[in-house]
This record gives C-alpha cells, structure tokens and sequence, in this order.
C-alpha cells in the first residue's frame, strides 16, 4: 500500500524555527514543511503574523494564510519583552534552522543574534 504520509522525506527529523512575516519567511517555513520539517512559527501577540489578515479573506482568515501558514505549529511570544525573548532563545537553541526576515539589526537588538546563540 502507498500510503504517503509514512513515506520519508527529505527533511524529516529537522526542527525549523520561523520568525519571519508576511511573505520571504514564511514561504520559506511552508516549503521546509513541505518537505518534512518541524516547523514552529513564532507570532506576535494581538494578530499574529500579518498575513492572517492580508488581502481576500473568507471566515475571517486570509487565503494567503491558508497557502503560506500550511506545515507549521504556531506560538504566540511577545518578543518585546525580556520573558518572550527568553522563550524564543530557548526554542531557537532546540533547533536545527532559523528563519527570519526582520530588518538587519533587529534579532541582535533583541539578543537573538548569531553570536548570543552561538554564546548560548
């Protein structure tokens, strides 16, 4: 019996943590999740990622989030205080891949840079 969803994939095993909004970044989670990671999607409080609202919507949710927020787990952290940042620290040290399109500056801002995670 072909049953696809006992099928290996290529990324099975890899825990994917996404940071990122509207388009780059989480197209990038969908696409690892397509191909089997764990994708663990950090959103803000209040909305969550902005393309939950984005353009057409039917039943109060975006089609762009029924595309996009395909293959992922969802965690709502507020990384504007030192507790979220904490949380996310904790969760992007239990990783394999972080994906994030913020501006330049901005996960260093928050002490979630490359060099404190490789301090960590």
């Amino acid at each position: 019996m072909n049953d696809s969803a006992s099928r290996k994939r290529p990324l099975d095993g890899i825990r994917v943590i996404e940071m990122g909004q509207l388009l780059a970044g989480p197209f990038t989670g969908s696409i690892l999740g397509y191909f089997g990671a764990e994708v663990i999607k950090i959103e803000p409080p209040e909305g969550g990622d902005p393309i939950r609202g984005w353009r057409l919507m039917e039943n109060g949710t975006s089609y762009w989030w029924h595309s996009i927020g395909r293959n992922k787990k969802s965690v709502t952290i507020d990384l504007k205080t030192e507790q979220g940042r904490e949380i996310a620290a904790s969760l992007i040290d239990k990783a394999d891949v972080l994906v994030e399109n913020f501006r330049p500056g901005t996960m260093e801002k928050w002490g979630l840079g490359p060099k404190e995670a490789k301090e960590r």
